[in-house]
C-alpha cells in the first residue's frame, strides 16, 4: 500500500506541473495575442475603410453588396485555408427622401422635431399626415383607450429607456416591444400612424431606427421614432395643449428581396478539424449612420482574430471560421442560412462568439450553453482577468449565432460584452460612425476574443 501510495502522489505531483506548464504557456500566448492586437493598427484601419469609404450598409443596398466584397478581399489577403461566400436572399427596405415631422399647435406655427422612418414601416404618401396626437406609455395602455378613443389619431408611444439598470441592454429590453409592435397595437383601434421615442437613454437631437414589425391580421401604419428632446418638447406641449396635432411625412418603400451573401473565412484544425469554432458579426448595418459600432466593429474584430493566429503562427487544432453575417438588422436571414448549412452539412460547431455590442471595452462574456461548458469556460478566468475581463458567466450569446442553437443544445453560444454605458447613445442613429471608435478599445476586443478561441480550439468544450 505504501508502494502504492507513493506512486499515486508522484503522479498528481507530476500532474500538477503540468497544468501548471500548460497554464503558463497559455498565458503566454494571450500575453502575445493582446500586444499583437494592441501594436497592430490593421483592424482600425478596416473598420475606417468600411465605415468612411462604404457606409451604412443595409441589407439589399449598393453599399451592402461593396461591404461583401471589400470583406472577402481583406480575409482572401490573410493567406486561410478557405474564404468563400453563402448566398442568402435579404429583405430590401429604403428608406426615401428625408423624414418631416412637426408638431402643429391649434394656434401659432408649426414646430419641427427630428424624426426617421423605422425600418420596415410604409409611407404616408406624398402629401403626408396630419392627426390629433395622443401620448401613451404602453401597449397596454393603448388597449385600455380603445377604438372610440384612439380612431383617426396618432399614437405617441413614450415610455424612456429605465436608467437606473447598470446594463443598457436590460434597459433596452425593457422598452423596445413598444417599437416593435406599437404599430401593430395601435392600428387595431383604428390609429393612422404611431411615433415611437427613440431608444436611447441619452437625451440629444438624433432619431434612432431599427426594425418594426406588422401583423396581417390588422392595417399597415406609418412608424416613426423621435429624436429623445423630441418626445421631451412634444410630451410638455401635449400637458400644455391637450389635442395637439402631428405632421408625419415620410415614403419608404418594400422593394422585392435581394441577393446578397456571407462572407466566411476559415483555418483548418490541425487535430480536431470537425469540432468548429466560429467567431462573427454582421455585416449589414442601418443606413442613417456608419456602422461603426453596429456592427462594423464585430466584423473586424473577426476578421483580426484570424489575422492573429496567422501573425503568430497559431495552428488551431480545431476549425475556426470568421463569419460576417448579412441581415441581422432587419431580418436575421445570415443567421439562419448559416445554420441551415451547417445543419445539411452535418457540422459539429462546439462553440461560436458574437460581437455585436460596440466596439467598447470588453468586461467579459456573457455564456448561453450547458452549465458544464460554461464552468469549463470560466475556469480559464484566471488567464483573462489580467486583460479586465471579469464578467464570465451565462449571459446572451447573440441574434446571429442563435439559430445554431436549433442545430444543437450542447453548442456554446458566447457574447463579447463590452462596457455598455455608451452604446445606445449611437445604436442605430446617424451618430454611429467612425470617429466614436477607440483604436485600443476595439483592439482589446479582438484581443479578448482571440484569447478565447485560442483556449477553446486548445481544450475544445
Amino acid at each position: 500500500m505504501k508502494i502504492f501510495s507513493k506512486i499515486l502522489a508522484g503522479l498528481l505531483v507530476a500532474g500538477t506541473a503540468l497544468v501548471a506548464e500548460a497554464q503558463q504557456t497559455d498565458s503566454l500566448i494571450i500575453r502575445k495575442l493582446y500586444s499583437e492586437a494592441l501594436s497592430n493598427r490593421s483592424s482600425y484601419e478596416q473598420l475606417r475603410h468600411l465605415s468612411t469609404r462604404i457606409g451604412g450598409r443595409l441589407s439589399g443596398s449598393v453599399q451592402a453588396a461593396q461591404a461583401v466584397n471589400w470583406s472577402k478581399a481583406e480575409m482572401e489577403k490573410l493567406g486561410l485555408d478557405r474564404v468563400y461566400v453563402q448566398e442568402v436572399m435579404v429583405p430590401h427596405w429604403v428608406r426615401g427622401e428625408k423624414e418631416e415631422g412637426k408638431i402643429v399647435p391649434v394656434k401659432g406655427k408649426k414646430v419641427a422635431v427630428s424624426v426617421c422612418a423605422l425600418g420596415g414601416s410604409v409611407g404616408t404618401g406624398k402629401k403626408g399626415i396630419t392627426a390629433e396626437i395622443i401620448e401613451v406609455k404602453s401597449l397596454a395602455e393603448v388597449a385600455k383607450l380603445g377604438k372610440e378613443k384612439i380612431a383617426g389619431k396618432i399614437i405617441f408611444f413614450n415610455r424612456a429607456m429605465e436608467p437606473s439598470h447598470v446594463s443598457t441592454f436590460h434597459a433596452y429590453g425593457g422598452a423596445v416591444d413598444q417599437r416593435s409592435r406599437g404599430a401593430i397595437e395601435a392600428a387595431k383601434y383604428g390609429a393612422v400612424a404611431v411615433i415611437i421615442r427613440s431608444m436611447n437613454l441619452a437625451l440629444d437631437d438624433y432619431p434612432h431606427t431599427g426594425a418594426m414589425r406588422y401583423d396581417e391580421t390588422v392595417a399597415k401604419i406609418p412608424a416613426a421614432a423621435i429624436s429623445t428632446n423630441g418626445a421631451e418638447f412634444l410630451s410638455h406641449r401635449l400637458k400644455d395643449e391637450p389635442g395637439l396635432k402631428f405632421f408625419l411625412k415620410q415614403n419608404p418603400q418594400t422593394l422585392p428581396d435581394a441577393k446578397s451573401h456571407n462572407v466566411i473565412g476559415e483555418i483548418k484544425g490541425t487535430e480536431n478539424p470537425d469540432e468548429i469554432i466560429v467567431v462573427g458579426g454582421h455585416l449589414d448595418s442601418w443606413d442613417l449612420g456608419q456602422g461603426a459600432h453596429d456592427d462594423g466593429a464585430g466584423c473586424v474584430q473577426a476578421i483580426e482574430v484570424l489575422r492573429l493566429m496567422k501573425a503568430l503562427q497559431i495552428k488551431p487544432k480545431r476549425t475556426i471560421r470568421a463569419v460576417m453575417y448579412m441581415n441581422e438588422e432587419n431580418g436575421v436571414r445570415g443567421g439562419l442560412k448559416y445554420a441551415e448549412e451547417a445543419k445539411t452539412l452535418n457540422e459539429n460547431h462546439i462553440a461560436a462568439i458574437e460581437s455585436d455590442a460596440g466596439g467598447f471595452t470588453p468586461r467579459g462574456f456573457g455564456i448561453d450553453g450547458p452549465a458544464k461548458h460554461i464552468k469549463q469556460i470560466q475556469e480559464w478566468k484566471k488567464l483573462l482577468e489580467p486583460y479586465g475581463l471579469h464578467d464570465i458567466g451565462p449571459g446572451y450569446g447573440g441574434v446571429d449565432i442563435g439559430p445554431l442553437r436549433k442545430n444543437s443544445p450542447e453548442t456554446a453560444l458566447i457574447g463579447l460584452e463590452p462596457d455598455s454605458q455608451r452604446y445606445f447613445e449611437i445604436h442605430h442613429a446617424a451618430s454611429d460612425t467612425f470617429d466614436k471608435i477607440n483604436q485600443r478599445e476595439l483592439a482589446l476586443g479582438a484581443g479578448a476574443m482571440a484569447a478565447l478561441v485560442y483556449l477553446l480550439s486548445e481544450y475544445g468544450l
